[in-house]
């Protein structure tokens, strides 16, 4: 049977995402520019992977030259904890005290491209998650979703910017949501002022600064002894989203246990990560985007952490 991009809508709510929106695929030259000059001024510090992509990320048909349609999808990850839970100083972003988003995610989106194409003759698709080379939030505000935020995060209007983003891009012409035009965050820069590196200016952000870069993406030891304070950090940062209006405001918990948060997380002492070995950190951080940063960089994390608190 012929099915709608209403339909397409419900599947993708009964599949347990939050948000859905369809774009068709466009040139994207006002992002283009933007994402070239801001790797040409090396704000992406050492992820030379985005320079390495660039053409694709510039163009959807670079990456998939049968690309007609981008169904955007969101799904809700807070948790309802804030750092203040923790047993410990150490602080740890909210998105991966669960289990891994990609993992998560991309079953579900493949659930739905299997469906799709079930029902319609023809259909082509792939699934899409962070790591593929697509600006998903430019396409996330083409769907309509929301707006991207001066933290450079996307909002929506009823979740804030606790949201993961996925997309399948397909080779059929689809109904189309209209883009999410308005920009809510108006006068607002609390997200700038709070943090504590200067990573931030309007709608831009300086990787090489980012603490969330910092403690996850950077690789091997930092050069010079106090020269880098990571304000209790340990994998990742909060601190723009925690400040935001609109998640303070606006912020629902998860429904999904998948993000839950892990017992160590929200039970670890500064003793129990200090001491932490290679055999529990395999074990607490099996199936989570934590692992991301190696038990090596997570170690280098609390150590820093550690030096300048002492």
């Amino acid at each position: 049977m012929a099915i709608s991009s209403e339909d397409i809508k419900y599947k993708v709510k009964e599949l347990g995402f939050q948000k859905v929106g369809i774009a068709p695929v466009e040139e994207i030259m006002k992002e283009k520019s933007y994402l070239e000059k801001w790797l040409h001024d090396m704000k992406n510090a050492t992820m030379h992977w985005m320079i390495k992509r660039k053409e694709e990320r510039g163009d959807i048909r670079n990456y998939y030259p049968d690309a007609v349609s981008v169904i955007s999808v969101g799904m809700n990850y807070f948790n309802g904890h804030n750092q203040e839970d923790l047993k410990s100083d150490y602080k740890f972003s909210n998105y991966a005290w669960g289990d891994d988003y990609h993992s998560i995610i991309k079953k579900k989106l493949f659930q739905l491209l299997n469906w799709m194409k079930e029902n319609m003759p023809d259909l082509e698709g792939i699934v899409c998650v962070d790591t593929s080379p697509v600006m998903e939030k430019v396409w996330a505000n083409k769907a309509g979703i929301g707006w991207l935020g001066k933290h450079t995060n996307l909002i929506s209007r009823d979740y804030g910017s606790w949201l993961f983003l996925g997309e399948i891009i397909v080779n059929k012409s689809l109904e189309y949501d209209l883009p999410f035009n308005d920009d809510l965050c108006g006068s607002c820069t609390a997200c700038i002022e709070a943090c504590p590196t200067q990573a931030l200016v309007d709608y831009q952000i300086d990787a090489g600064k980012c603490i969330s870069y910092i403690t996850i993406e950077k690789r091997g030891e930092f050069i010079n002894d106090n020269s880098i304070d990571l304000h209790g950090w340990i994998y990742g940062c909060d601190i723009c989203q925690e400040v935001c209006p609109w998640n303070i405001t606006f912020s629902n918990i998860s429904s999904s246990p998948e993000f839950q948060p892990r017992e160590e997380i929200l039970n670890f002492t500064n003793n129990d990560w200090e001491s932490l070995n290679i055999t529990d950190y395999r074990k607490i951080f099996k199936g989570s985007a934590a692992k991301r940063a190696k038990f090596s960089g997570l170690k280098r994390n609390i150590d820093e952490n550690k030096k300048i608190k002492d």
